[in-house]
């Protein structure tokens, strides 16, 4: 008997279709091979991700992104110990494409399914990246979600606060589309706001006067559109003035997150880990001068800073296989009645967050 296990992992959650084999038990976990096939094409035209669209992809995708994924790391079926999909939270229609393809996959190579919470792969991320030990503070940060995390085990996870209403990622979409800047929005927004003056327009700093680790970013999109309409000429924008309004806005959530993510620490320390961290995960977290705050505030609490890398940050299946590794290995598997889920909160203890993101409530 091999003391490793090999797990297969399908993540389709929003608008990636993704597979990945992942194998747990040696002296580090090992990613054999991750495949991820985006759809921005697919969605440009709209601004967005268009649900429809995407859940039709995903089922086109999803077994060939699973064969991509065994043949990239060099083994078969039979050599496979489990099934991991992502079961929620999501659009619906590509949680289901998953999950279809998961119990088919299962039921035909006699593998246990295991079902796993798509913001578990991500909290769960810096110890497959990093082999980072329980309790650590994982901040998820991304187009869909955004919470603080005290990660203290595989499926014990305590929420500290969270966003109210949009996500920044979603903040930072929606903020490209009124600036006419391409999608996703967060690069776009991140090269513009390097050429801008981030003093010019005083954009607010929401529920940084309420005391807490709940944060809102609804009311800043607002504010961007104001001093968007406030400066408009014949119906244009100048360069100079977009560029400015793009540095005030991430110069906003900067300030946002940096001091969300203060106390956040300082509740989390309160605890006295070991060796304490701030793990971040989430495409917002490849922004250069968000990472820049979080990591200074970090060093001033005297938390490691832990990012994994951006292809294991974003939407990504080898962050579902280990995750499913770890339910696996706490003997949890589910049956065929698997159901695929909108919504799916991490800590079932606290009430659900208002607003409702690209991958359903802010759980």
């Amino acid at each position: 008997m091999s003391d490793t296990t090999t797990i297969l992992g399908i993540e389709s959650s929003c608008d990636d279709t993704a597979a990945a084999i992942v194998r747990v038990g040696g002296a580090v976990p090992e990613i054999l091979s991750s495949v991820v096939d985006g759809q921005t094409e697919l969605h440009d035209a709209y601004g967005g991700v268009v649900p429809e669209i995407a859940a039709r992809a995903h089922a086109e995708k999803v077994d060939l992104c699973v064969r991509a994924a065994l043949d990239a790391a060099g083994i078969g079926l039979g050599e496979v110990d489990a099934v991991a999909v992502t079961a929620g939270p999501g659009l619906i229609g590509g949680v289901m494409s998953g999950v279809m393809c998961a119990k088919g996959i299962a039921a035909g190579a006699g593998l246990p399914l295991i079902g796993v919470n798509h913001l578990a792969g991500h909290a769960l991320t810096p110890r497959l990246t990093d082999a980072v030990d329980y309790p650590y503070l994982m901040l998820l940060v991304s187009g869909g979600h955004c919470q603080f995390l005290l990660v203290e085990g595989a499926e014990e996870f305590t929420r500290l606060g969270g966003t109210i209403d949009d996500a920044p990622g979603e903040a930072f979409d929606k903020v490209a589309r009124l600036l006419a800047l391409p999608q996703p929005g967060g690069p776009s927004v991140e090269a513009e706001a390097a050429l801008g003056d981030a003093a010019r327009f005083k954009l607010p700093r929401p529920l940084l006067d309420r005391p807490g680790c709940d944060m809102s970013f609804s009311g800043l999109k607002t504010a961007v559109l104001r001093a968007r309409d406030g400066e408009m000429q014949e119906g244009r924008l100048s360069r100079r003035v977009r560029a400015d309004i793009c540095a005030g806005f991430q110069a906003s959530v900067c300030d946002v997150l940096g001091e969300k993510t203060r106390r956040a620490l300082e509740i989390y320390l309160e605890q006295s880990p070991a060796r304490p961290v701030l793990a971040v995960a989430g495409g917002v977290a490849a922004n250069g001068p968000i990472r820049a705050r979080l990591m200074q505030v970090a060093e001033a609490a005297g938390a490691a800073f832990v990012a994994p890398p951006l292809r294991l940050c974003t939407d990504n299946a080898a962050m579902i296989a280990y995750a499913g590794a770890e339910r696996f290995a706490r003997g949890h598997r589910d049956g065929m009645d698997l159901a695929a889920r909108p919504r799916w909160p991490l800590d079932k203890a606290s009430p659900a967050m208002l607003g409702s993101g690209k991958k359903g409530a802010k759980a």
